[in-house]
C-alpha cells in the first residue's frame, strides 16, 4: 500500500486521540469549539484561514496538522495553486524543514481533493 501524507496519517491518530479524549473530554469540547470559532468565515474566508492553518502546521512539522488543515483546505474549496503558494511562503519563513514537510502538505492536500 502506498503510503500518503493525508488519509493514512488522520487514520494512524484517531484511535490515539480517541483514547486521550475519553480521559480529557472537555479540553476537547473547548479545542472543537475553539477550532470552529476560529476557522469559520468571517473577515477571511474559511479556506483562506485553512491556508494560514496548513502553513503554521508546515513550519511547526506537525504531520497531523497537516492532514487535518489540507482536509480543510480541499473541502473549503482551495486550488492547487492556492495551497502551493501558501507552501512557498512557509519555505521562505522555515527553510530548510519546510521543503521537507511542505511536498507532504501539498501530497496530503491533492489527495483529499482529488477523493
Amino acid at each position: 500500500m502506498e503510503h500518503t501524507h493525508g488519509k493514512d496519517v488522520e487514520d494512524a491518530l484517531a484511535p490515539l486521540t480517541r483514547a486521550l479524549r475519553a480521559e480529557i473530554p472537555e479540553v476537547y469540547e473547548n479545542f472543537v469549539g475553539l477550532h470552529r470559532a476560529a476557522m469559520q468565515d468571517g473577515a477571511l474566508a474559511t479556506a483562506t484561514k485553512e491556508l494560514i492553518a496548513l502553513a503554521i502546521a508546515i513550519v511547526e512539522r506537525c504531520d497531523g496538522c497537516i492532514a487535518s488543515h489540507a482536509r480543510g483546505a480541499a473541502r473549503a474549496g482551495a486550488t492547487r495553486e492556492q495551497v502551493a503558494e501558501a507552501i512557498g511562503v512557509a519555505i521562505l519563513m522555515a527553510g530548510g524543514p519546510a521543503t521537507v514537510y511542505g511536498p507532504r502538505a501539498y501530497s496530503a492536500f491533492c489527495e483529499f481533493l482529488d477523493a
